[in-house]
């Protein structure tokens, strides 16, 4: 088995997905609660993008020695993550090009089976505007480097999605 392999089969790739994607939604709530930036409609949408490979990697992280585990975790890291890209790059559209025939909503447009607005509003209540641009870094918006984080995430996906669902001669899961 290559050393890849028994990393992307490894508990601790699924470690490190898990933190990144932790660490990329304390860095929202920090710049909510603490630097005060509003989060609009898109952002919210991407934390839940967020939360979708936050949720893979748990899932990940459990079931690391089942293919099938393995496999939805993929599934949905993928999803996830490919969601995540184009909602940032629809907001750094947004950003760079505004237009007053194409906004955003006040409200996130959630199922109403599943209202996170209002089961959660610290986390999922938008009080901004896409088109504000409130923070940078290096020149970068927020929007930018977000799609920088779910273009990572991808490549990463590509580049494990194969060995961590190889068989191997030790487990035939």
């Amino acid at each position: 088995m290559s050393p890849l392999t028994r990393f992307a089969q490894s508990r601790t790739a699924w470690l490190i997905l898990f933190a990144s994607a932790a660490a990329l939604e304390g860095c929202a709530l920090y710049f909510q609660y603490v630097m005060l930036l509003d989060p609009c409609v898109m952002c919210i949408y991407q934390r839940l993008a967020l939360f979708g490979v936050l949720f893979a990697a748990a899932l990940g992280c459990i079931g690391y020695r089942h293919r099938v585990v393995r496999l939805m975790s993929i599934i949905l890291w993928g999803i996830s993550a490919a969601w995540g890209l184009k909602l940032a790059i629809e907001l750094v559209d947004m950003q760079t090009n505004p237009s007053p025939f194409s906004t955003c909503s006040f409200l996130p447009e959630f199922p109403a089976w599943m209202p996170l607005h209002e089961w959660l509003p610290s986390v999922f209540m938008p009080t901004g505007m896409c088109t504000d641009i409130p923070w940078q870094l290096f020149g970068v918006t927020m929007g930018q480097w977000m799609i920088v984080a779910f273009s990572v995430y991808l490549l990463a996906l590509i580049i494990f999605a194969i060995p961590a669902l190889s068989q191997t001669k030790d487990s035939r899961n």
